[in-house]
């Protein structure tokens, strides 16, 4: 996998317009961009089908949870859409109903484990009586048993992920922070280059490359990052 489609970039704006101008500011540089909540809700779901049509990678970050019935018509319709990755929270039987709706598309399914701004205390304040680290791990053995393509995790538990699903499945690490950056509301961070090492096969990345002076030297130093990571890999 080309560097360049590890890299997930957050569109982490608040109109299609600034989205487009994030695109085309970033041009060959990015081949796969997230879309959330706050552009879905601003006309983000048509731009990710643009998207699609014009031969980006779109990850659609909508964390779906439901009754059964609810997430497997979503899931059918979002796999109608051409994007290439769908969040869902970890739960068993959302995981399993959104499984079979995808059946005979090419829509990867992720299972989104922890939130990376939660740590311990917070899980303890949702009522969870097990650490983040565990709790990630089990949600990371429910999505392989599930069929799901993916987890999502801190890269802090990248390594452990890994080791549960095996090499096939995407890892999928949000707080994703470049030496230097502050971390903002994300508690469980780490740097590119840890993050390939530790597992992740994916990275995403939203403030640090939208938020920058210059968008396309951020993201070209977290390409740059990724490839010198795999290289030292396969180099031993």
């Amino acid at each position: 996998m080309p560097a360049r489609d590890r890299l997930i970039v957050g569109l982490d704006v608040s109109t299609v317009a600034e989205a487009e101008a994030m695109v085309e500011t970033l041009g060959d540089t990015v081949s796969f961009y997230k879309i959330g909540y706050q552009l879905a809700f601003a006309g983000g779901l048509s731009f990710a089908r643009e998207l699609a049509e014009d031969g980006k990678q779109v990850f659609l970050d909508m964390k779906l949870l439901d009754i059964d019935n609810t997430v497997a018509k979503g899931v059918e319709n979002i796999a109608k859409m051409g994007v290439t990755m769908l969040t869902l929270h970890a739960y068993p039987k959302a995981m399993r109903a959104a499984v079979a709706a995808a059946a005979g598309s090419p829509l990867c399914l992720l299972g989104v484990s922890v939130l990376t701004s939660m740590d311990d205390e917070d899980l303890i304040e949702a009522g969870y009586a097990v650490t983040a680290a565990d709790l990630v791990e089990k949600r990371a053995r429910q999505a392989a048993e599930a069929g799901m393509g993916g987890v999502v995790c801190s890269a802090a538990e990248a390594r452990t992920v890994r080791s549960v699903i095996g090499p096939e499945m995407a890892v999928v690490t949000p707080g994703i922070r470049p030496a230097g950056s502050v971390a903002d509301d994300q508690k469980r961070v780490m740097t590119p280059r840890d993050a390939i090492a530790a597992g992740a096969s994916h990275l995403v990345v939203g403030r640090p490359i939208v938020k920058a002076d210059d968008p396309k030297a951020a993201a070209r130093r977290i390409v740059d990052d990724i490839e010198a990571e795999i290289l030292g890999a396969a180099n031993g």
